[in-house]
């Protein structure tokens, strides 16, 4: 019974570490959304800066 019980409570701790692994996966994906999120939105404001400046060269 002892062995039954020590290998039940091996195999919860194992299912412990490969669901905190998932949730960290999940974690680290939905960071690195927001992060290329963000970097495309920089990269918008910046095309447009380029481009209004490109147009105000043009008028000059």
């Amino acid at each position: 019974m002892a062995s039954f019980k020590k290998s039940f409570e091996s195999l919860k701790g194992t299912s412990h570490s490969a669901a905190k692994g998932v949730t960290d996966s999940a974690a680290a994906q939905e960071a690195s959304k927001q992060t290329q999120a963000a970097i495309e939105k920089a990269a918008d404001k910046a095309t447009g800066a380029i481009k209004e400046f490109g147009q105000k060269l043009e008028t000059k």
